[in-house]
């Protein structure tokens, strides 16, 4: 199976096209032994070129799809500050700018602020669009690499309690795990924010018409001890509007060394980083923490996409 544009998590509805991205990424992992050449990115008649424009600051998602980019054998072009280093300062629109780049390279990575925007993008781009954020709305390689830190950690996919704490209103992060979380079995859902910054109603109403088990709330210490995954990200100061609003709830829930001894010992915590407050570093060495090995899968997940969207 293959696919050319990865714009959203509903575009992996097949199992069998999750198993094979897993089994790939698990393949990458053994790149650096030199076993399987076959891995590699053709370089004839030319290396291949991945074009990494961010609209957006990154630091986990550029660098690891720059990095296997280059691990495959090919090449990266890149800026990582478009909005003062492309020619958007000078009134570009971003489908003008992405015609033109998708003449310079075999792929675009993007990351942009307005929702909707990598779907823009893929509507004009002769090569594919890989969509790294596009504002509040997706980031579908971030929820692939969750999905596959969750088998990797806990041997499943099915059969799993998750709780979504903090910011679910922006947080594209939570948006895509819960859309590919949905697509799996006998999976109920979490989600623990504060009320101003809570699951937004559309999603809720994706999970109801799909007949998926979710519950909604404010108390953290309640949940935390029957869930298989705790999925934290931290509230995103350059979403609000004032910083009055932003510092109403900021520090409405951290995970330290009292919440982790009430949770599984199977029981994973994930987090997208990068993390703030909401993360104390006391539970680092907590094996039930799991989001810098999560973080680490990011880079032979995404070395798996590049090569099966040049299959």
């Amino acid at each position: 199976m293959n696919f050319f544009h990865i714009i959203e998590v509903q575009q992996f509805k097949d199992r069998g096209l999750l198993e094979e991205i897993f089994g790939l990424a698990s393949r990458m992992e053994r790149l650096d032994e030199g076993k399987d050449p076959s891995l590699l990115l053709p370089s004839v008649p030319r290396r291949r070129i991945l074009a990494s424009l961010f609209y957006e600051p990154s630091t986990r998602t550029r660098l690891s799809f720059e990095s296997a980019m280059k691990r495959l054998g090919g090449d990266v072009i890149s800026t990582e500050d478009a909005p003062h280093f492309s020619s958007m300062v000078k009134g570009e629109s971003l489908t003008d700018t992405i015609k033109v780049v998708s003449s310079f390279a075999d792929a675009i990575v993007l990351r942009h602020y307005e929702e909707g925007s990598a779907k823009k993008a893929s509507e004009v781009s002769r090569v594919p669009i890989i969509n790294a954020g596009d504002g509040p709305g997706q980031h579908p390689t971030q929820a692939l690499l969750d999905l596959w830190t969750i088998k990797k950690e806990l041997g499943r996919i099915d059969s799993l309690k998750v709780c979504f704490v903090g910011d679910l209103l922006y947080s594209r992060t939570v948006h895509s795990l819960v859309y590919l979380l949905a697509q799996q079995n006998n999976i109920e859902l979490y989600f623990v924010s504060p009320e101003e910054i809570r699951m937004p109603k559309d999603i809720a109403d994706y999970l109801k018409e799909k007949g998926i088990a979710f519950f909604e709330g404010a108390s953290l210490s309640e949940i935390a001890p029957i869930v298989d995954i705790l999925y934290v990200t931290r509230v995103q100061k350059e979403r609000f509007r004032s910083i009055t609003e932003y510092e109403k709830v900021k520090d409405s829930y951290v995970v330290d060394r009292e919440m982790v001894s009430v949770m599984k010992e199977t029981a994973r915590i994930l987090h997208p980083l990068p993390r703030v407050q909401e993360l104390p570093c006391e539970i680092d060495s907590d094996p039930r923490s799991a989001y810098f090995r999560q973080a680490d899968n990011g880079l032979n997940l995404r070395m798996a996409l590049l090569k099966m969207i040049w299959k």
